[in-house]
């Protein structure tokens, strides 16, 4: 298939393309290099004949327009967004803006797209999305497909919105699209503004590691290749109309992994104290979620996927990227943002 795939600088959509060009299909980059993408994601496939990259904003609907005419792709993967709840604390209109509108432009495009192509039966649209936009769970139940929209933040907010949007391009016009909403990722690549990376990045600095609250929010963390994998999967095999959640079956409360974390480093990077010395519990993020888990039974059931890396495996596989790719996130440590607390409201 040739697949224009969205935000694909950026860390999710970076393993998907990373996978999809392993995988054999032509891949269309599409990318407005913002703050939170880094070409060097993808550099591993740069060179591929199978590889073009386009440098379009998503919120210019007009190149957006032109990006499909000159590509005619099989199938959209939409996964640019603006994605840091902090961040929409401090500034919601731009996530409106990328998030929604963005979305809106995608779809028109590829509706006209797949118009002139004749509405051939296998176009996709897949929209990549998340399980804030279910909002909190207490200690106990699960996220599924029917669970009805609350979201509690700015952020998700705008991902219900949009997929309100890609559902409503569904049923109107009949474009062929398909919604997965997954749980927190981490892995490789990840831009360090997120917590996992934080920790790492913080740790390894001497700095203090702060904790929002008492560390008690719990998530439920998918491991970013096992996500791609996923998502290639419902690509090719998702039923159209259908919205599939995709969950690492790994929860775990905040305090818990960054003492994960702490100790993993104590062992692949000594130092006379321990890590976990450096953790500081800080002022809470506004609206905070509790509890974020997921029912994957219909991704397991339909489509027979599962995630393949525990949480203590992807854990130590991301720690130890990280020591071994220095050079990578201390290119970012400038970006604006970065290394500054945001969110407080």
């Amino acid at each position: 298939m040739k697949l224009l795939v969205t935000g694909g600088a950026g860390f999710i959509g970076s393993a998907v393309v990373r996978q999809a060009v392993a995988q054999g299909h032509e891949v269309v980059n599409l990318d407005a290099l913002t703050y939170a993408a880094c070409l060097e994601n993808v550099a591993s496939v740069a060179d591929q004949e199978t590889y073009a990259f386009e440098h379009c904003d998503i919120r210019d609907a007009a190149a957006v327009e032109a990006v499909f005419e000159r590509h005619a792709p099989d199938a959209v993967m939409h996964l640019a967004a603006e994605s840091h709840v902090d961040r929409s604390i401090d500034g919601p209109g731009l996530f409106i803006e990328t998030n929604v509108n963005g979305t809106f432009n995608l779809l028109q495009a590829a509706r006209a797209h797949w118009e002139r192509q004749g509405r051939p039966e296998g176009f996709r649209f897949h929209h990549i999305s998340t399980d804030e936009v279910y909002g909190s769970l207490g200690a106990e139940g699960q996220f599924t497909e029917d669970t009805p929209y609350a979201p509690n933040s700015p952020y998700s907010a705008s991902k219900a919105a949009s997929d309100h949007l890609v559902r409503a391009w569904g049923e109107t016009y009949g474009l062929p699209v398909v919604i997965t909403n997954c749980s927190n990722n981490y892995g490789p690549f990840h831009f360090p503004e997120k917590l996992i990376p934080v920790v790492i990045l913080n740790a390894l600095a001497g700095k203090e590691i702060p904790v929002y609250g008492k560390g008690e929010n719990v998530r439920d963390w998918l491991f970013v290749e096992d996500h791609a994998d996923a998502l290639l999967t419902v690509l090719q095999r998702g039923e159209v109309g259908r919205s599939y959640n995709i969950g690492g079956e790994n929860e775990a409360r905040n305090i818990d992994l960054v003492r994960m974390i702490c100790a993993i480093l104590d062992e692949l990077r000594p130092q006379e104290r321990p890590y976990s010395s450096l953790i500081s519990f800080v002022q809470d993020r506004p609206g905070h979620d509790m509890r974020y888990a997921i029912d994957p039974s219909r991704m397991r059931g339909e489509l027979n996927w599962r995630p393949s890396v525990t949480l203590e495996q992807g854990l130590r596989k991301t720690v130890e990227w990280y020591l071994e790719n220095e050079v990578w996130w201390r290119a970012l440590q400038d970006r604006e943002g970065v290394g500054v607390r945001l969110g407080k409201a």
